[in-house]
């Protein structure tokens, strides 16, 4: 920040993500190998950050690396059934030693409160527990894998409990069976069934790849920055030499677990790369984030208006345009700029639509005829048909949005938008507008 004011403009801009994460349970998954890099730390005092925010968090390890190390140390070999380590009682031991080991590491890092750093007064409580019921993967391929095991159930009356009370809940790779067994357990599997039993409004897997993975410039070894649950199985599915340049050993198991997690109630799921500094800060208070989203939400029903969409998109507009609302459209202009408009639909009704048009000359584009059903306002579908238009100007290098209105002013201005006039249009459509109408002109920087 080189001035006060753009730390100001910075500072306001994150409100509304503090606002709406507030109480919020977030899971989030992390590998051993992240555990032992120099950055660590920060990770830990992004945490402190969350955690001081409000937000409800549940972190998961890992210990992949650690394990191996013991068991080199023990001079074990253990097999491997599908990228599953086969648990005989000498390698659990060995994994016994190194979780416990990484669990104390991580608690002693949270308990830190250093003055002048960011720790300083954090007062972190750190709690665990046998919030894990597991029981064995049994035998695959022929092998048994004895003590390898999956999530049977997760305590989540027990967590809440003690999110309840302000505490970080720190949870290990490893799950006990009623019988007194230990099993040992993946970090995404134990993420996972921790997410969808707590319903966690975000389950958050930071991955050891680096971060043009997750850049979403469209290339096919990278991941885009949204997918549905739909498009990302899809992607799973799909065998092609192109997505397995997209699907690394390293991304797979976390999708499908960040797809799972979304397909049984988890609001959002998200895939960021480890290795950037204040990677989770990035990706949850900034507006495009930094990695995949996967979202319930199926994207789709934004599309690019057809000629065949005009009979309903009257059907919308109309009633508005008779109380004044919206300038009023003909059926053959409406027509003619078909292809300025954007529709929510859902199973084959317009519920929604927007227009752009755009003013390149001085880099701004005007949203217009924005309109939501009567039926299906207050749902949040008008503030993502804005975000879509907002990124589609974004992604066409223009970071200018304005809007002339009679009835909307405020909803705009709680979308970002600040209140301008006439004179700070561009100069054609200064030339266009109605002085007799007196539309509010409202303008947002992007």
């Amino acid at each position: 920040m080189n001035t006060p004011a753009e730390f100001v403009a910075w500072f306001r801009s994150v409100a509304p993500y503090i606002n709406a994460f507030r109480g919020k349970t977030f899971v989030i998954g992390f590998s051993g190998e992240m555990v032992t890099n120099a950055t660590f730390v920060n990770f830990i005092h992004d945490v402190n950050l969350l955690a001081s925010l409000g937000v409800r968090l549940v972190l998961v390890h890992g210990a992949r690396p650690q394990i191996q190390l013991r068991l080199d140390e023990s001079q074990l070999e253990t097999q491997t059934v599908m990228g599953m380590r086969v648990t005989d009682p000498a390698a659990l031991q060995c994994v016994k030693e190194a979780v416990g080991r990484v669990h104390h590491e991580i608690a002693a890092q949270l308990s830190m409160g250093l003055p002048n750093s960011p720790m300083a007064n954090a007062a972190i409580r750190v709690t665990s527990g046998n919030f894990v019921t597991a029981c064995p993967q049994g035998v695959i391929q022929g092998i048994d894998l004895m003590h390898t095991g999956k999530v049977r159930k997760i305590n989540a009356p027990a967590i809440h409990s003690r999110l309840e009370q302000g505490d970080v809940v720190l949870i290990s790779p490893l799950g006990y069976s009623p019988t007194g067994e230990i099993f040992n357990l993946t970090m995404e599997n134990v993420a996972t069934e921790t997410a969808i039993a707590l319903r966690a409004e975000k389950l958050i897997f930071l991955l050891d790849i680096p971060d043009a993975a997750t850049a979403g410039d469209g290339t096919a070894a990278k991941l885009p920055r949204e997918l549905t649950v739909r498009e990302s199985k899809l992607l799973l599915e799909n065998t092609t030499p192109a997505t397995a340049a997209a699907l690394p050993d390293c991304i797979r198991p976390s999708l499908q677990s960040a797809t799972k997690a979304c397909e049984m109630g988890v609001m959002r799921a998200h895939l960021i790369s480890r290795h950037n500094d204040g990677t989770i800060l990035q990706e949850l208070f900034t507006h495009h984030g930094i990695g995949c989203m996967i979202s319930q939400e199926t994207l789709q029903t934004l599309r690019k208006a057809r000629i065949d969409d005009v009979g309903g998109i009257l059907q919308l507009i109309e009633p508005l345009e008779a109380e004044g609302i919206l300038v009023r459209r003909g059926r053959e202009l409406l027509e003619i700029e078909i292809d300025r408009f954007t529709v929510f639909e859902h199973d084959g009704i317009i519920l929604g639509c927007a227009a752009l048009y755009p003013f390149l000359e001085e880099n701004a584009c005007e949203l217009a005829c924005l309109a939501i059903h009567p039926d299906y306002r207050d749902q949040g579908h008008g503030e993502r048909l804005l975000k879509h238009i907002e990124n589609k100007i974004i992604a066409q290098g223009i970071h200018k949005l304005f809007v002339l209105t009679t009835h909307a002013t405020h909803w705009f201005i709680e979308h970002g938008f600040s209140q301008a006039t006439p004179a700070e249009l561009p100069k054609t459509k200064q030339n266009l507008y109605n002085y007799q109408r007196r539309s509010k002109v409202l303008i947002k920087h992007l």
